[in-house]
């Protein structure tokens, strides 16, 4: 691996260069998939209710073992009350992501363009035509000869 700000050869990736010091990433390595909206809607959709089973059935738990005594300290009904209103807004947590979830497939069903398929003038992109492909000429027919040595200029440089 070459190092891209100085040029010296055989670096290791993941490390510094070792003659300018800049890092040298693995470029080889695949780049990290982005997640969707929907991706997210998905998870909060699970933990969402995985919070809401869990939180009502120790609050039940609480109520069911702690309150046919008469000793019982006032912190598990507190503890009680607390998991019931997490429980509460979870469910509507999970109110607002089913929303989302109709939002999202219900734009996805009227094929609304996203920011991806239009321009920075709002117009949607025409499809591209593949028949009339020009080369790059100026990369491809440029070549510099390395083994050349410039002779030095005359002129004092400032």
């Amino acid at each position: 691996m070459f190092c891209p700000k100085c040029g010296k050869p055989d670096q290791s990736p993941e490390t510094f260069c070792r003659q300018c010091g800049n890092f040298l990433p693995d470029l080889e390595k695949s780049a990290k998939k982005r997640q969707t909206p929907e991706d997210h809607l998905k998870a909060n959709t699970f933990l969402s209710f995985v919070t809401i089973i869990v939180s009502f059935s120790l609050a039940i738990a609480l109520y069911s073992i702690f309150l046919p005594r008469n000793d019982t300290h006032w912190v598990i009904y507190l503890t009680a009350g607390f998991l019931i209103a997490i429980g509460a807004w979870q469910i509507q947590s999970l109110w607002r992501t089913v929303l989302l979830k109709k939002h999202f497939n219900k734009n996805r069903s009227q094929d609304v363009p996203t920011l991806e398929t239009e321009g920075v003038t709002g117009r949607i992109l025409e499809k591209a035509n593949l028949d009339e492909i020009v080369p790059a000429s100026i990369t491809e027919q440029t070549t510099r000869n390395l083994t050349e040595r410039k002779t030095p200029s005359s002129k004092p440089q400032h």
